[in-house]
């Protein structure tokens, strides 16, 4: 059977492919659908390709479909996607997935590019009581801050676990998370990132009395 076709693969124009970190880009194309802030879409470069999965980074009301991603140097994918130029055709899925962000308190949790689903949700309006928490390995890794900073103010934590700057906790985000005495048990805790992140962040969260039920979590790889 064909996969393209079985999974809803179709062909989009890259409208832009720039890299906003080392190693790390950010794609644009062409959008034709709808989308609820969270959800993913799979991205090929050819019809014979494995796609893979990456956050919608845009938000609702936004022209275009945008990507974040980071460069894998072993990777069938992320390396020849990090060459694509405006105008090239790539092929992406419909929207799926259900990690919907909510109107209500909430905590997000973020490790490097797993900030994309959280941009999307701010992005499309998701705003009030929100305290975001993102870790990264250096200062350039807190992507998109520049969009949450100043809103947000002291409930936006940046826990960079390489270099120390002012304003920013030197550490990881599980670090930070186990000194703090009084997590609200109230509010839902959305975690976006690697395995080992997510498994270690809710093992901190359950501990400190976080119902388990109030953890949703996407892993990305």
């Amino acid at each position: 059977m064909n996969f393209l076709k079985d999974r809803g693969l179709k062909k989009y124009t890259v409208i832009a492919n720039d890299q906003i970190a080392p190693g790390v880009y950010l794609l644009k194309y062409n959008r034709d659908f709808s989308f609820v802030p969270g959800q993913v879409v799979a991205i090929a470069l050819h019809s014979s390709d494995n796609p893979r999965m990456y956050s919608i980074a845009s938000g609702m009301q936004d022209e275009h479909i945008r990507i974040l991603y980071d460069v894998r140097p072993k990777g069938e994918l992320t390396p020849p996607l990090s060459q694509a130029k405006p105008g090239d055709t790539i092929f992406a899925s419909g929207p799926s997935g259900n990690f919907f962000g909510t109107a209500g308190p909430s905590t997000w949790i973020a490790s490097g590019t797993g900030i994309a689903p959280f941009i999307s949700m701010w992005r499309s309006g998701l705003r009030k009581d929100k305290i975001l928490i993102h870790g990264g390995r250096f200062l350039h890794s807190f992507y998109f801050e520049n969009e949450f900073k100043n809103e947000l103010g002291d409930n936006f934590v940046r826990c960079c676990s390489q270099e120390k700057a002012e304003g920013i906790y030197h550490g990881r985000l599980t670090k930070w998370l186990l000194e703090q005495e009084n997590l609200p048990p109230d509010r839902k805790y959305y975690l976006c990132g690697s395995a080992e992140m997510v498994v270690d962040t809710r093992d901190i969260l359950i501990e400190k009395n976080i119902p388990y039920e109030n953890i949703l979590a996407e892993i990305y790889f």
